[in-house]
C-alpha cells in the first residue's frame, strides 16, 4: 500500500515528542536497574552473578527479539502494537513487586519488560521516519535521548521511592507511571495511505464463500425439482405406474447431475488453492536462501565481521558498569551520604550529551565516522581498566561520566554500518549486528558477576572489561586500514553495494 510523502513537520513533531515520553517512560526503570540490583541482593541473597540476569535480560532481550519486533510492527502497525507494549511493561513491572523468586523476576522484569521495551523502540522509530525524511535525523536524535534522559532521573526516582515506600511500592508506582505509555501510542496517528480506487462488491467476494453460494444454488434447485415432482403427483391422480417411475429416474438423474457439478467445482477449487500454497511456500524459500547468501556475502566484507565481532566485545565489556556502578560504589565503602548524586544519573546524564555531540562530529564532512567509533571504543576501555583504582565517589564519578559520554555511540553506530555495507543492505546489516549486541548486554553483566563471586572483587572483571573492550576497538582499526585497500586493488572485487571504509574518502 502506497503511503503520503513524509510531511517532515506538522503532526510529525507531535509524533517526536509521543516517541520522546514512550522511551523515558520505557527505558527509564531497565536502563536504571542498577538501584533496584542492590535491594535484589538483599532481598533474595543470591550471588552478584546470577542477580545480574534480571538486568541484563531486560537489556538484551529486545536486542535480540529485533527482528520479531520489526514483523510485528510490519503486521500490525505502530500504534497498536505501542498500546500493547504499554501494558506488558507496566505489567511486567507490577508482576515484579510480587516476585518470589529471582526466577519469577527473570520472566518478569528480564523478559516481559524486555521484550516490550524492545516493540516500543521499533514503533517509535519506524513512525518517526514514516513522518520526516529530509529532518529524519534530528528527529530520530531527539527520540534516542528519551531513554537517556528516563536514565538520568529513574535512578534517583527510584532510589527515593524505595527509601519512602520499599521496593514492593517503587516497582508498582513505576509500574502505574508506564501506563502512561499507552495514551501517548494512542497518538501515534499512522500516516495516511493512498487509498485504492473503489472495488465492486461482487469482485471482492472470497472464493471459498462463492463455492458455497453455488452449493446453495443447487440445493434451491434440487427443492425446486422435488416440490414440482409433488405437485404433479397430485395433480395427475391417473398416471401409470410407469410413468411415475420414470419421472423418479429423471429426479435422480438431475441431482447426480447437480452432485457431479458441485463435486467437480470443490476439487478444482481445491487443487487451486494446493497449487498457490506451493507457489507461495517456494516463493517463501527463496527469499530464505536470499537472505542467506546476503548475510554469508556481508561476512565478507572485513570491515563488517569486525564491527560485528566489536560491538559484541563492547556490549559484553561496556555494558556491565552501568548495571554494577551502585554496586561497585559499595564494595569500596563509599558512603552514600557523599553522592552529589546517584551515579547511575551521572552516566545517563553523560550518555544523553554524548549521542548529541558525537551526532554533530559525525555530520562534520573531514571526520571519518569509523575511526570516531574506533576512538569511543578506546576511550571506554581506557575508562574501564580506571574503574579498580577509584577508592571515592569523585573518583568513581570520573570514569563513570565518561563511560556514559562514550556510549553514547549509539548515535553514530548507523553512520557507521551504512558506510560499511551501503544503503540497501544497512536493514539487513543492522538486525545482524544488534542481534549480536543483545548477546553482549544479556552475557556481560553476569559474567562480571561471577568474576566477583569467584574473586570477592571487581578489580579482574572491570580489567576483562576493558580488554575485551580494547581487542574489539584494535581489530576494527586494522580491519579499516587503507593497507587492506590497497591489497583490494590487486584481488577480486566485492559486490556493488558492499566496500570498505577507506581514511582519503572524508579525510
Amino acid at each position: 500500500m502506497a503511503c503520503q510523502k513524509p510531511p517532515d513537520g506538522g503532526w510529525g513533531w507531535v509524533i517526536v515528542t509521543v516517541s520522546f515520553f514512550i522511551l523515558f517512560l520505557a527505558y527509564g526503570s531497565p536502563l536504571a536497574v542498577g538501584v533496584l540490583y542492590l535491594q535484589w541482593l538483599e532481598v533474595f541473597q543470591e550471588g552478584k552473578g546470577k542477580t545480574a540476569w534480571v538486568g541484563s535480560l531486560a537489556a538484551g532481550v529486545g536486542l535480540l527479539a529485533s527482528p520479531f519486533c520489526s514483523a510485528w510492527v510490519s503486521s500490525f502497525g505502530a500504534r497498536p502494537v505501542t498500546i500493547f507494549s504499554g501494558v506488558m511493561v507496566a505489567g511486567g513491572l507490577m508482576l515484579s513487586s510480587f516476585a518470589p523468586s529471582l526466577y519469577f523476576l527473570f520472566f518478569s522484569y528480564g523478559i516481559v519488560v524486555g521484550l516490550g521495551c524492545g516493540l516500543l523502540y521499533t514503533a517509535t522509530v519506524t513512525v518517526t521516519c514514516q513522518y520526516f525524511e529530509k529532518r529524519r535525523g534530528l528527529a530520530l536524535g531527539l527520540i534516542s535521548t528519551g531513554s537517556s534522559v528516563g536514565h538520568f532521573i529513574y535512578a534517583a526516582l527510584q532510589r527515593e521511592l524505595i527509601e519512602l515506600y520499599g521496593l514492593t511500592g517503587c516497582l508498582q508506582i513505576v509500574g502505574a507511571l508506564s501506563l502512561n505509555i499507552i495514551a501517548c501510542g494512542i497518538m501515534m496517528r499512522p500516516l495516511n495511505s493512498l487509498e485504492k480506487a473503489e472495488i465492486p462488491r461482487l469482485e471482492i467476494i472470497p472464493d471459498h464463500y462463492l463455492i458455497y453460494h453455488e452449493k446453495d444454488q443447487h440445493e434451491e434447485e434440487s427443492i425446486t425439482i422435488f416440490e414440482k415432482g409433488s405437485d404433479e403427483e397430485k395433480n395427475v391422480k391417473h398416471a401409470s405406474n410407469d410413468e411415475c417411475q420414470q419421472e423418479n429416474l429423471l429426479k435422480k438423474d438431475g441431482l447426480i447431475i447437480v452432485c457431479a457439478t458441485e463435486t467437480d467445482n470443490y476439487k478444482k477449487k481445491v487443487a487451486e488453492q494446493t497449487e498457490f500454497c506451493k507457489q507461495l511456500a517456494k516463493r517463501k524459500w527463496q527469499v530464505c536462501l536470499s537472505y542467506w547468501e546476503d548475510t554469508v556475502v556481508l561476512f565478507k566484507n572485513k570491515v563488517f565481521t569486525a564491527l560485528f565481532i566489536a560491538i559484541l566485545l563492547f556490549d559484553l565489556g561496556g555494558f556491565p558498569p552501568i548495571l554494577l556502578l551502585e554496586d561497585v560504589a559499595k564494595s569500596s565503602n563509599i558512603s552514600e551520604e557523599a553522592y552529589f548524586m546517584p551515579l547511575i544519573s551521572i552516566v545517563g546524564l553523560m550518555t544523553a550529551i554524548g549521542k548529541l555531540a558525537l551526532g554533530i562530529l559525525a555530520d562534520i564532512r573531514w571526520v571519518n565516522t569509523l575511526y570516531l567509533y574506533v576512538l569511543t571504543l578506546v576511550g571506554s576501555a581506557l575508562a574501564l581498566f580506571t574503574i579498580p583504582f577509584a577508592k571515592t565517589y569523585t573518583m568513581l564519578a570520573i570514569p563513570a561520566g565518561a563511560l556514559g559520554f562514550f556510549f553514547g555511540n549509539w548515535s553514530i553506530f548507523p553512520y557507521v554500518t551504512t558506510k560499511t555495507v551501503g544503503l540497501e543492505k544497512l536493514t539487513h546489516a543492522y538486525g545482524i549486528l544488534m542481534f549480536f549486541a543483545g548477546i553482549g548486554n544479556s552475557l556481560g553483566p553476569p559474567l562480571v558477576g561471577w568474576f566477583y563471586d569467584w574473586t570477592q572483587t571487581y578489580e579482574m572483571a572491570f580489567y576483562f572489561s576493558g580488554l575485551c573492550v580494547l581487542f574489539g576497538a584494535l581489530l576494527l582499526l586494522l580491519a579499516a586500514l587503507p593497507f587492506w585497500d590497497n591489497c583490494r586493488k590487486q584481488g577480486p572485487k566485492l559486490p556493488p553495494n558492499v566496500y570498505s571504509y577507506q581514511v582519503a574518502c572524508t579525510a
